[in-house]
């Protein structure tokens, strides 16, 4: 009796190993081809090619694969020498590759001035006082080309996100700015168009989020405690919505400006303020859950954790419920204001924490980071890891209340076991404080910039107004693994893909033993960055149904596109080829 149990338990497994990947739901996927789970280990994975300096064999990662092994701790460049601008808002605009930065018009000063033709902003008619400083900047992500952009309304500590045709929307800001809806579309000669009383409320200090159909929500900000969805172009709204979270975590610091916001995988919106957080329906405007408190401190700002949706795995045939994750690391303690107005600089939370926002009973799972952090920003890698970088190690947001810079990004791998996340990597030498931003690139490098902890261009200070710009390589750019990095062939890969839509992309890449298993294919959202907040970022790892030889050195990988708008809202991606863990240069590809 017992021998044939054993048979027929055996003979369910394979056959559950045997189907589409993710037929089941999330608690049998360990069971699924791609898991580390020892059934599939009469499966022989491709081994990397001999490779010098710090890399090694490639080993296993949980979630699928085996990833090339490298101890290089990444490298820093001096990219510019000056943004121009302070580059305390980032985005990377679409197609042109050239990276959005802007400051704040109050200061009536930058680095750069309006080229010659732009007519200097009239600050006051009475007065006749004008600013023909730029407060807007365009720069090529290769060459560093700049072009300055005039600005009329205040854009300081205000939000963003792309549309569906590549165009940036930018919302709220300062004073006249407060209420302002701008549009600048990605092209070589395009500018800024505003719209002061686009908004109902003044936004100062809230998060834009974009939503499955490529409309966009904004939520909360300094004495704004609801949300409203953004009108069409050139339209005002009137329309507000109450937030019984945001009133319920607006502390006497605030501690929940800024909040987390991230669109979940059906449809609805994860929304973290403070140490508390709900599931928000945008279509009744009900919250549908509230999820479990994040004990030790405060994650907005100005105590400013940051936070990224993890990589959303999809497969050929996707379960009912596509599982999401939400990361929130570091952050301060609840009265870390106060006290750094105190002269008091408490040190910043060292945990991190996870939690599956789909499952039938989520709850946080807590971390260490080597070090304390605080006003990081954390950028979602194309291979799937995450970097967090910038920020200091106590303190919290503010004027001059951060100290002890964390000069050393840490890599984390969310699918590596518990314990074996996180390493420190090469450190920069200059100090990222308050208002930095960083970016991933098409190469794979991430964009690195900003700091300014004064009010104002300052230059004689503890911390001056920092202007140069860095390029950081992870370590999967290790010159010892580029021979293992695929190529992707332009005219092999469509510009243009439907959701659902079967397509190829064509590699090149002259390795030996290629398969599903180790060649994957990730899409990346480019993300507005600002005060340690990545808005809108995603990483989607799509589903591959084969990888075939399309002659000598080259492939066609076999996918599948997103399915819906609630797993990639329309607009542009970067699309990367992963080979064992080292990401392509990535092609745009907009979802339609």
């Amino acid at each position: 009796m017992r021998a044939s149990t054993k048979l027929i338990w055996t003979v369910s497994v394979l056959m559950l190993a045997a189907m589409s990947e993710a037929i089941f739901p999330l608690p049998f996927l360990p069971f699924l081809p791609g898991f580390n789970n020892g059934f599939n280990n009469g499966v022989k994975a491709a081994k990397p090619q001999p490779v010098a300096g710090g890399a090694r064999k490639g080993g296993k990662r949980r979630g699928g694969g085996v990833e090339a092994k490298t101890n290089w701790p990444g490298q820093w460049e001096i990219f510019m020498k000056s943004s121009g601008v302070s580059a305390m808002h980032a985005i990377l605009m679409p197609v042109i590759n050239k990276v959005q930065f802007y400051d704040a018009t109050i200061w009536r000063i930058s680095a750069i001035k309006l080229p010659p033709g732009v007519p200097c902003h009239v600050v006051d008619a009475k007065t006749n006082k004008i600013d023909c400083w730029a407060h807007s900047v365009l720069i090529d992500v290769n060459t560093g080309a700049t072009k300055p952009l005039s600005l009329t309304t205040d854009t300081w500590c205000s939000s963003g996100g792309l549309t569906k045709n590549g165009t940036l929307v930018s919302t709220g800001g300062y004073n006249g700015g407060a209420n302002t809806a701008r549009y600048l579309a990605a092209c070589e000669n395009c500018n800024w168009v505003e719209y002061p009383q686009a908004l109902a409320a003044k936004r100062w200090y809230s998060t834009q989020a974009t939503l499955p159909d490529g409309s966009f929500i904004v939520v909360g900000g300094r004495d704004a405690l609801n949300y409203e969805y953004i009108p069409m172009e050139g339209q005002n709204n009137k329309k507000l919505y109450d937030s019984l979270l945001l009133r319920q975590t607006d502390d006497p610091e605030e501690n929940n400006l800024y909040p987390f916001v991230w669109l979940n995988t059906d449809g609805n919106l994860f929304v973290f303020a403070n140490n508390r957080s709900i599931l928000l329906s945008p279509k009744t405007n009900k919250v549908i859950k509230e999820f479990p408190q994040l004990p030790g401190g405060t994650r907005n700002y100005p105590g400013s954790g940051s936070s990224a949706l993890l990589p959303i795995r999809l497969y050929v045939v996707n379960p009912k419920v596509i599982p999401a994750e939400v990361l929130i690391c570091g952050g301060s303690k609840q009265d870390s204001y106060y006290r750094a107005g105190k002269k008091v600089f408490e040190p910043a939370l060292q945990d991190c924490a996870r939690m599956r926002i789909n499952s039938a009973r989520p709850r946080w799972k807590k971390e260490m980071m080597p070090t304390p952090r605080i006003m990081s920003d954390t950028v979602l890698l194309p291979n799937g890891d995450v970097l967090l970088v910038n920020g200091a190690k106590r303190g919290c947001s503010g004027w001059g209340y951060g100290k002890d810079p964390a000069f050393s990004p840490l890599l984390y791998k969310p699918r590596a076991a518990r314990g074996q996340r996180f390493k420190e990597l090469a450190a920069t030498t200059i100090p990222r404080m308050y208002h930095s931003t960083a970016i991933a690139l098409p190469d794979g490098k991430v964009l690195v910039a900003g700091s300014n902890t004064n009010d104002g261009y300052k230059y004689n200070v503890e911390y001056p107004t920092e202007l140069r710009v860095e390029k950081f390589s992870p370590p999967y750019l290790d010159p010892a693994l580029a021979n293992l990095r695929p190529k992707i062939v332009a005219n092999g890969t469509p510009k243009q893909i439907r959701y659902g839509q079967n397509f190829k992309v064509k590699v090149n890449l002259n390795q030996q033993g290629v398969t599903k298993q180790n060649l994957k294919v990730t899409m990346l959202a480019p993300p507005f960055t600002t005060h340690s907040i990545s808005m809108n970022m995603r990483l989607l790892l799509l589903g591959v149904s084969a990888v075939t030889p399309a002659g000598a050195g080259t492939f066609e990988i076999q996918t599948l596109a997103p399915p819906n708008g609630n797993i990639a809202p329309p607009g542009y991606y970067l699309i990367f080829a992963v080979y064992q863990g080292v990401p392509s240069t990535g092609e745009w590809i907009q979802v339609v």
